[in-house]
């Protein structure tokens, strides 16, 4: 990585590239709590305000958000056979992301999250990134009941690792999350100790699960986006109606907490 940095730099690579805004990752150590899902949300919700979007899909185990064709997600191999990070592969992409435009979204799998949390941080990349006038987000998902209390640990590990913004998503499906017996996440330790590092906290809704909870998981077992449900003749009316809902819901919280602003207002990533 330091090897990169300097190429780069002796290149002049910083003045003549073109503008990558943001990188957002998607990180979490427990398995099967709706990182790809998060992923896609994000991505749809960039592309809806005009970004153009570059996602990537580093999980070694369940590829899940490059199955969203319509989203043009890009399989990359950061993992060996040995568990650790393919240091060629992972500073190609970290490259590949400096010469382009707009935005970007990378999920990440649970089999990669503590090597690439110990390289991300032995490797300075959120550093290099910054230098290089990308602002960087992590998007964090907490689950309830069981995984909770992994979930948490992940955060913290996420915060307590890297030094940029976090999002957090509490990801209500699996029943309403609840932190020192409070429904209330800002109420929680966990943010009051990291109010400065989390710029936003994102729910998703303990939907019904005869209704909109189905056709969520009918139009994610599809790997579809939203835009793809309301031209499919997979889903009848009401099902559509939902899940406009549903994305009405997620698009405005991601909209209100106008957390992209506050990061470019912040590049060191501490809100003011």
């Amino acid at each position: 990585m330091f090897e990169t940095t300097n190429r780069l730099l002796k290149g002049g690579f910083f003045y003549l590239r073109k503008i990558m805004k943001q990188i957002h990752f998607v990180l979490q150590g427990k398995g099967g709590v709706g990182k790809s899902f998060v992923a896609s949300l994000l991505a749809q919700y960039l592309k809806s305000t005009g970004n153009e979007v570059h996602c990537y899909d580093t999980d070694p185990v369940n590829q899940t958000f490059s199955r969203y064709k319509k989203l043009k997600v890009e399989i990359v191999k950061i993992l060996t056979e040995h568990k650790s990070i393919d240091v060629s592969k992972f500073d190609a992409l970290i490259e590949d992301l400096l010469e382009k435009d707009g935005v970007a979204v990378i999920d990440n799998g649970a089999a990669t999250f503590v090597p690439l949390m110990s390289y991300i941080r032995e490797s300075g990349v959120i550093e290099l990134l910054k230098e290089s006038g990308v602002d960087v987000v992590v998007h964090v998902p907490l689950q309830a009941g069981q995984g909770i209390k992994d979930t948490v640990q992940g955060l913290l590990e996420v915060l307590g690792t890297l030094q940029t913004n976090v999002v957090v998503w509490l990801n209500h499906y699996w029943g309403r999350i609840e932190l020192n017996n409070s429904p209330v996440f800002e109420q929680s330790n966990v943010y009051k100790e990291n109010s400065d590092r989390i710029t936003a906290v994102i729910e998703l809704e303990n939907y019904n699960p005869d209704t909109f909870g189905k056709d969520i998981q009918e139009m994610t077992t599809a790997h579809l986006t939203f835009d793809e449900v309301q031209q499919s003749a997979q889903f009848k009316l009401m099902p559509k109606q939902r899940l406009k809902r549903v994305q009405r819901e997620v698009f405005d919280q991601l909209a209100q907490k106008t957390f992209f602003e506050q990061i470019m207002e912040n590049p060191n990533g501490v809100k003011s």
